[in-house]
């Protein structure tokens, strides 16, 4: 979540300063915004804006979303040093989030792995829905090894799995169930 899911455009001023304040904190790493089409997404139609006037402080990473090669040139226009690819284990929810399938997601990361390559810029996976989707319900285990295994494969130096909609609970689904069944995958 986070800006980007405000109903309102929330200023560029505003997100800076946030930034700078999170930046006190004693964070190493602050996502700080997404290079993602404003005519989608206007509330990151600021995106260059807000990453080339924050006040980096030493010691602190600030990755960005990048969906598409796109994203990832503008990103690196305006700084980024390091960038994160987002896909799903869902067909729907990749879908409705990026406009294509999960195959189609994956050919995409392809290029920005080698252009953030050929920039010596970290590049991090997100597989969305790993555990089930407000469109297809339940996730299969095997399809959100498969996409980690593929991010991984790119290059990505971490995968970060997204419970999306919140339904990985202790009761519905344990871990160990969750990690032997991507095991046998």
């Amino acid at each position: 979540m986070g800006f980007r899911d405000e109903k309102k455009v929330i200023s560029s001023s505003v997100k800076v300063d946030f930034i700078n304040l999170l930046s006190k904190t004693g964070l190493s790493a602050i996502e700080t915004t997404s290079f993602v089409s404003p005519k989608w997404v206007p509330q990151m139609g600021d995106a260059k804006e807000v990453l080339t006037n924050i006040n980096r402080q030493e010691g602190i990473d600030y990755p960005v979303l990048t969906p598409n090669l796109k994203g990832l040139q503008e990103a690196l226009n305006a700084g980024a040093r390091e960038v994160a690819i987002f896909g799903a284990a869902s067909e729907s929810f990749s879908q409705k989030n990026i406009n294509c399938s999960i195959e189609k997601s994956l050919e995409r990361f392809k290029d920005v792995m080698i252009v953030s390559k050929e920039n010596n810029v970290l590049v991090r996976g997100y597989v969305s829905c790993v555990v089930g989707c407000p469109y297809e319900g339940r996730i299969k285990p095997d399809i959100v090894a498969r996409v980690s295994e593929k991010m991984l494969e790119m290059g990505c130096y971490e995968i970060s799995l997204g419970d999306t909609i919140g339904v990985g609970t202790p009761g519905e689904y344990s871990f160990l169930s969750f990690a032997n069944d991507c095991r046998n995958f």
